[in-house]
């Protein structure tokens, strides 16, 4: 079976009410997440972010909201080349998770407050290789960092949540060197945006959307 078959399925029993896995939400509201003491310095120009947290539709979607991002791209890092497919990556044996590559105007948005965004309300970093109803490693929580600045921002952002017990359960993202990104097939790019009347993509998907919305006003876009 699939990995879309299964999001289909799994979303038909969570409509039935018979089988509903909610993704976990922080100890207190986002709009209470402290801003990260460790971050870069405002400045103009383009950076890029890479992160990975379950299905790519809704990452896409979340930052797709965040101001002074410019573009946001469905695909696949941790693995290689020869298997950065969506068939091959459903099996969860290609090292690949699907991931986001997120370019931004560090004037207007810093990384270390796309890591906000990212642990606020994107998704659950204390799950372990899934995410909701999507179960494989695959669908993990990593922050793959292209500079030594990236890696210091995100394990001193961690570390700053953990002390804080921002969570009921201990983070499991893991920080890894980025070694290559692979964008995904064109049918996820934009996903969310497409298809904004499907069950899977209203169940997981867009409360995240509202919460940013919500609790993280500074940083979403005004519509």
């Amino acid at each position: 079976m699939t990995s879309m078959l299964l999001r289909t399925v799994r979303t038909g029993l969570a409509l039935a009410g018979l089988t509903v896995v909610a993704i976990g939400a922080p100890s207190s509201a986002a709009g209470s997440f402290p801003d990260p003491r460790v971050d870069e310095a405002p400045s103009h120009g383009s950076e890029t972010a890479l992160l990975a947290g379950g299905c790519f539709w809704g990452m896409e979607g979340v930052f797709e909201h965040v101001k002074g991002v410019s573009q946001v791209v469905s695909g696949y890092a941790g693995g290689d080349h020869d298997t950065a497919t969506y068939g091959e990556v459903s099996t969860g044996t290609t090292g690949h998770a699907e991931s986001v590559r997120i370019t931004y105007d560090p004037s207007q948005v810093t990384y270390g407050q796309l890591l906000k965004v990212y642990f606020a309300v994107a998704h659950d970093p204390t799950e372990v290789d899934r995410q909701g109803p999507d179960v494989g490693t695959q669908y993990r929580s990593a922050i793959f960092y292209a500079s030594p600045e990236q890696r210091r921002i995100a394990e001193a952002y961690i570390a700053q949540l953990q002390a804080a017990h921002m969570f009921s359960r201990r983070i499991a993202t893991q920080v890894r060197p980025l070694k290559g990104f692979y964008p995904a097939e064109a049918y996820h790019q934009g996903y969310l945006a497409r298809h904004p009347d499907q069950p899977y993509i209203i169940i997981n998907d867009l409360p995240k959307i509202t919460r940013l919305k919500r609790e993280l006003p500074d940083l979403c876009i005004s519509n």
